[in-house]
């Protein structure tokens, strides 16, 4: 799914909102109904790259580091990283996943610390060219700086926005209602400036390769191009995540990130 028109001011924001839900499957998680100018400023590097894997790792994952992962996409983990969520998808095409959290013992190296849960991604499945419109998911390394809902921070350590702006409408690709969707949501650090909030549509490489992307509850449904998972891991998930961390979301089908 692709979100609400840009956060340029609390006076837009709220003069916007009726507008949001018409224009919430459009595209992504926060697509307005109209596509603003594009937002100019320098590109995020560390923040907006999408993993391109290259060819298949010949060696398995040593103990210590996250398994299923192969030598390229593992070189993408920034280094200081220490918390990874890794969503790994069934297959290229599927949008069906699973999550599982990862945190680096400074002695052990990484370790499983929750999960593995059921997630869900784009209709289309994964793709590491990503697209507005194009109903898939990137795949990549991307930052979790941010995080904001309609419901109140259920006790996240991140930056959180709590906003009626939050708001899912209508029916999903199976006829699923959205309600709730963005009671709890986190940015994925693709193709947005990092430490605002998840509403703001900033997009450092245009609008025309999406944005608002992000890990939302899940509707029993695919998404637009989001990860979704249950309310109770989303709100999980928000209690672990620490920016004195640098936490990150690993994500793709399991053959890419296999390299």
């Amino acid at each position: 799914m692709t979100g609400p028109r840009g956060v340029l001011s609390t006076l837009l924001i709220r003069a916007a909102l009726p507008l949001l839900a018409a224009g919430l499957l459009l595209g992504g998680c926060a697509k307005p109904s109209s596509p603003p100018p594009p937002a100019g400023g320098p590109s995020h590097a560390a923040d907006n790259a999408a993993a391109r894997p290259g060819p298949p790792a010949a060696q398995r994952a040593h103990p210590g580091e996250i398994p299923a992962l192969g030598t390229r996409t593992r070189a993408l983990v920034p280094d200081g990283t220490d918390q990874a969520l890794v969503v790994t998808g069934r297959a290229t095409y599927s949008s069906d996943s699973t999550a599982t959290m990862y945190e680096r013992d400074p002695v052990r190296g990484w370790m499983a610390v929750a999960g593995p849960w059921k997630a869900r991604n784009a209709l289309k499945g994964w793709t590491d060219e990503h697209w507005a419109g194009d109903k898939r998911s990137p795949i990549g390394v991307f930052g979790l700086t941010d995080a904001g809902g309609r419901l109140p921070n259920p006790g996240t350590k991140l930056p959180y926005h709590q906003s009626e702006e939050f708001l899912a409408t209508g029916r999903g690709f199976r006829g699923e209602t959205l309600a709730g969707s963005f009671d709890y949501v986190i940015a994925i650090n693709y193709n947005r400036a990092s430490g605002l909030s998840p509403l703001d549509e900033q997009r450092p490489m245009g609008w025309d390769r999406g944005g608002g992307v992000w890990i939302h509850v899940d509707h029993d449904g695919p998404t637009q191009a989001c990860v979704s998972l249950g309310p109770d891991h989303m709100r999980e998930l928000l209690r672990r995540l620490d920016p004195a961390k640098r936490p990150v979301i690993v994500m793709g089908d399991g053959e890419s990130l296999a390299r």
